[in-house]
């Protein structure tokens, strides 16, 4: 519990400190948005390069990532129907609520959360590129194709065949997969400079996260215009109830399932899997309902909620299945 809590405790903290700041009016009305495209189009690539061209994409090839990522796929998938049949919402919409079901917090929870309980890290570095270079393109052209101008065929089809040179995100992995797959290194002064900035991407967002909570209402779909106050907020929350469900109870249980009972995997491999399958949902899912104009709100809440909720379940995982790290 302890490892946990200090794991969750610059989480809370940077969280904290940008609502306090949000509260104070310290930077402006515009901190949220400003801090959020930095975030998206500057920090995040720059993160997500460094990581991915000093990593090996064929790495996550192996059984462990094979449960990880049938879970992953069945409640990304359970979130987008949920989001839709559930809840009415378009397209991309409905791809924010299967990033909030199953993308999860890899990296500023998850290495701390591995470290300290499993031992080691690697396994959550195959779970970064597993998410970077496989969820985070499907999400985002679902999200490009929800949110895109036009409607003629044509235009989706160029849309999407155009969005890894649009998309910063998306440009930034598959640069890094070039540098890695030739072999090559920058030079250690571009190097350093881009370790600097990516360094800026999680507590920025996180910053930015805290700012959001207590901002004007976020952007709203077309049934905000049409439902009663009342209504919509019930339906917000039971919309972050199934996701947060969805995120910190279905997803380990599939995984688990896949894992032990069909793949037989290793005490400390099964353990990996379900714990970081466990792990609540990435401030990523906010940051691209943010930078794509939709309502933020269920992102956002849920980013919270399951976080919290992640605390219970991490322990459960921890205790039910044993630390096994060294």
């Amino acid at each position: 519990m302890h490892a946990l809590l200090s794991a969750f405790a610059p989480i809370w903290t940077l969280t904290a400190i940008g609502y306090a700041v949000g509260r104070s009016g310290l930077l402006g009305e515009q901190a949220e948005a400003v801090l959020g495209r930095f975030v998206f189009h500057v920090a995040m690539p720059a993160a997500l390069f460094t990581m991915v061209s000093g990593a090996r994409p064929a790495a996550f090839a192996n059984s462990s990532m094979v449960a990880f990522a049938a879970g992953t796929a069945l409640v990304c998938g359970l979130g987008f129907v949920a989001a839709g049949r559930l809840f009415g919402r378009g397209t991309a919409d409905r791809a924010i609520g299967s990033m909030a079901s199953g993308y999860v917090n890899s990296a500023n929870l998850g290495i701390p959360v591995a470290v300290q309980v499993l031992g080691d890290a690697s396994f959550v570095a195959q779970i970064i590129l597993f998410q970077v270079l496989l969820v985070s393109p499907v999400i985002l052209t679902l999200l490009d194709t929800g949110t895109g101008t036009g409607s003629g065929k044509g235009v989706v089809v160029r849309r999407m065949l155009t969005m890894p040179v649009r998309n910063p995100i998306i440009m930034a992995s598959l640069l890094g997969v070039v540098v890695s797959a030739l072999g090559l290194r920058l030079p250690h002064a571009l190097a350093h400079s881009g370790d600097l900035l990516g360094a800026a991407a999680v507590p920025t967002a996180l910053i930015t996260l805290g700012l959001s909570l207590n901002s004007r209402p976020a952007t709203g779909g077309p049934t905000e215009h049409t439902e009663p106050a009342e209504s919509t907020v019930r339906t917000k929350r039971a919309e972050v109830v199934v996701t947060v469900a969805l995120k910190t109870l279905v997803q380990p249980l599939i995984a688990f399932g896949v894992g032990g009972p069909l793949l037989h995997l290793p005490d400390h491999q099964l353990m990996a899997v379900v714990l970081c399958s466990a792990l609540p949902t990435a401030q990523n899912a906010f940051i691209y309902a943010q930078q794509y104009g939709l309502d933020t709100r269920v992102a956002r809440n849920s980013v919270v909620a399951s976080t919290v909720v992640s605390m219970a379940t991490l322990s459960l995982a921890t205790w039910v299945l044993g630390t096994t790290g060294p």
